[in-house]
C-alpha cells in the first residue's frame, strides 16, 4: 500500500502536470481573494477567512478529480493493473494507496494557503483579531471535504478507462453531492417535508457546520462514512473488473 502510494505521488511530481495543478489552486484563489472585489478579503471589514472557505470547495471541486482521474483508467489503458493485481497486495490495498497519495497531493496544496490567516492576523487591527477556533475548525472541515471528494473521483474513474471523462463526472458527483442536496431542499416541494434531511444529505451543509469552529462528531461521522463507502465501491469495482476481466 505504502510503496503504491509513493509511487503514485513521485508519478504526480515528475513532470509539469503536477505543479501546475496545485499552483492553479493557488492563483485561482489568490485572484478571487485579493483582486475580486466581492470576495476580496481586505474589503470584508474584518479579519476572517469566510471567503476564503466558501471559494475552495468549488476550486477543489475542480482540482481533486483532476489529480485522481488517470489514477485507475491509465493502469487499465496501459494493462499495468493486472500485473498490480498478481502481486502480493489486495485490491483494497491498492486502492488505499492511490487514495493516500491524492490525499498527500491535496494537504500539499492547502499547506501554502496557510498564509492567510497568519497574514490577517499581522494586518488585522487589535480589536479585529482573527477567530483562531473557527478557522481551524473550517481547515479541519476542508481536510475531511477533501477527503470525501478524492474517494467520489477515485470511484468515478474506476468505471472508465477515459481520462477526461473521469474528470468530468468526477467533478459533477463532487458538485451534486456538495451543492445537489442543499439545491434541492430549497425547492418549494420540499419544504416542511423533508427539507431538512435533504439538505443533511449535502456536504456542503456538514462543511459549514464545522467551519463554525465547532468540531461536531456526526459531521467527522457524515465524511469519512461518504468516503469509505466510495472507496468500498471502487474495490468492489476493482475486484469484479478483476474477476470478469472487464
Amino acid at each position: 500500500m505504502w510503496t503504491i502510494c509513493k509511487k503514485e505521488i513521485s508519478q504526480f511530481f515528475s513532470n509539469l502536470t503536477g505543479y501546475l495543478s496545485i499552483l492553479l489552486f493557488l492563483i485561482l484563489n489568490g485572484i478571487f481573494l485579493f483582486v475580486f472585489s466581492s470576495f476580496n478579503i481586505f474589503d470584508y471589514g474584518y479579519a476572517s477567512l469566510e471567503n476564503f472557505f466558501t471559494l475552495s470547495p468549488y476550486v477543489l471541486l475542480i482540482l481533486i478529480p483532476a489529480t485522481t482521474m488517470r489514477l485507475l483508467t491509465d493502469e487499465w489503458k496501459s494493462g499495468t493493473m493486472e500485473i498490480l493485481l498478481t502481486r502480493p497486495v489486495s485490491a483494497r490495498g491498492i486502492i488505499t494507496g492511490k487514495y493516500m497519495a491524492s490525499l498527500v497531493v491535496i494537504v500539499l496544496a492547502l499547506i501554502p494557503t496557510l498564509i492567510y490567516p497568519i497574514c490577517l492576523q499581522y494586518l488585522a487591527a487589535e480589536n479585529h483579531a482573527l477567530d483562531w477556533g473557527a478557522t481551524a475548525g473550517a481547515y479541519i472541515g476542508l481536510l475531511f471535504l477533501c477527503s470525501s471528494f478524492a474517494a467520489i473521483s477515485l470511484c468515478i474513474s474506476s468505471f472508465t478507462q477515459n481520462s477526461i471523462v473521469a474528470f468530468l463526472l468526477g467533478a459533477i458527483c463532487c458538485f451534486i453531492f456538495y451543492k445537489g442536496f442543499d439545491t434541492l431542499s430549497s425547492l418549494s416541494i420540499f419544504r416542511g417535508k423533508g427539507d431538512f434531511f435533504l439538505l443533511q444529505l449535502g456536504m456542503e451543509y456538514h462543511f459549514k457546520s464545522l467551519s463554525r469552529g465547532v468540531i461536531d462528531i456526526r459531521d467527522l461521522i457524515y465524511f469519512i462514512s461518504l468516503s469509505y463507502f466510495f472507496i468500498y465501491i471502487t474495490t468492489s469495482r476493482i475486484t469484479s473488473r478483476q474477476k470478469t476481466g472487464r
